[in-house]
């Protein structure tokens, strides 16, 4: 069964997220997966058991919004690409701890092809170099389907996180590609994510949309 790669853009975070939640009720066992590159406007989104005393400050204009994905607080903003993966889990024979696992090692594999070298950690979803975060984690598993996925801090205004407790992880600094390798693009990790789901993936074809 193929995966569908989709560039889509800037797009409103809820408008993302109700199209993922519509695309998740509405597939059967013959709809493709997905992947779904994407940046959006500004917003802070907070995971369903959020703890709301990791708001630290006044968010502002900044909007927030209570998703129904796993996690805590965290923060979007253009120059962040976000990588969704809406994936049958039951079709692919894999667990939850599985597939965090899978696109963990996608991601580092990824930026290690760009000479950044991060790490997972075991108590704390997502990717970090020489300890600060570079990437959040955040998935929702439904009918045995997950959707929701990674957010990798490529080229953005990070001092929003500053409001926050990221990820309600106490004194997490957070850092991007850009401040490790300046050179590199979201337009180079695009395919660089994509190129490591096939190697990784191996039996897993991939047909790109856009």
């Amino acid at each position: 069964m193929t995966i569908e790669v989709q560039d889509l853009g800037l797009q409103d975070y809820v408008d993302t997220w109700q199209a993922m939640q519509t695309f998740n009720q509405n597939r059967d066992d013959t709809t493709p997966d997905q992947i779904w590159f994407v940046e959006h406007p500004p917003v802070y989104t907070q995971g369903l058991n959020g703890d709301q005393s990791h708001i630290l400050q006044s968010l502002g204009d900044i909007p927030l919004v209570h998703s129904d994905r796993g996690g805590q607080i965290t923060y979007h903003a253009p120059g962040q690409l976000i990588m969704y993966v809406l994936i049958d889990l039951k079709r692919r024979k894999l667990g939850v701890r599985q597939w965090v696992h899978l696109l963990e090692d996608i991601s580092i594999k990824t930026l290690a092809d760009f000479n950044i070298h991060a790490q997972a950690r075991a108590d704390a979803p997502g990717l970090y170099v020489n300890g600060a975060k570079i990437a959040s984690l955040g998935l929702k598993v439904k009918r045995q389907c997950c959707y929701h996925g990674l957010a990798l801090n490529v080229d953005m205004d990070l001092t929003p996180f500053q409001r926050i407790t990221p990820c309600g992880l106490n004194g997490m600094q957070m850092t991007q590609v850009s401040d490790i390798q300046p050179q590199v693009t979201m337009a180079q990790l695009k395919p660089g994510l994509v190129t490591q789901f096939e190697r990784v993936l191996k039996n897993w074809p991939i047909i790109h949309n856009s």
